[in-house]
């Protein structure tokens, strides 16, 4: 009788086991929201707006997983030091122009509601995919400020 008693406690913990490594199914993992690397540019932009208005902001891009990386060792050990202000993206001033262009001389309304803002990362993004052999998958603009 007590074998019995300490038998059916392990049995039991031996078959839960068995069933949550063997049978059971793992628990799906979360798709990730931003599925990517996000990349900060360093420097902030000064824009110049329509009717003498400007925008003062920051922009990131939602890299490729693994592109950065793999640009950098590209460039191994003689990767030349960017500029002050600057980051590891290899066509960053490429990335940087577009922004400038695309951004300069629309109308401030453009920037401040969010519908018309996102319109505009989309249409930054698609100038960078097709202008550069940067590997973006999104465009955000941080910190912005209008005046």
């Amino acid at each position: 009788m007590k074998n019995i008693k300490i038998i059916i406690p392990v049995l039991l913990l031996v078959l839960g086991g068995v069933y949550k490594f063997v049978i059971a199914k793992p628990a799906p993992v979360p798709k990730p929201k931003i599925a990517g690397e996000v990349y900060i540019m360093q420097k902030d932009f000064l824009i110049n707006l329509k009717s003498g208005r400007f925008a003062k902001l920051n922009a990131a891009l939602v890299l490729k997983e693994g592109y950065l990386e793999a640009e950098v060792a590209k460039l191994g050990k003689e990767a030349p030091t960017p500029p002050d202000g600057y980051g590891l993206l290899p066509q960053e001033a490429a990335v940087r122009a577009i922004i400038t262009d695309t951004l300069t001389d629309i109308p401030s309304s453009r920037l401040q509601h969010e519908k018309s803002r996102l319109k505009v990362q989309k249409l930054v993004l698609k100038r960078v995919q097709r202008e550069t052999d940067v590997k973006a998958e999104d465009v955000m603009f941080t910190d912005l400020a209008i005046q």
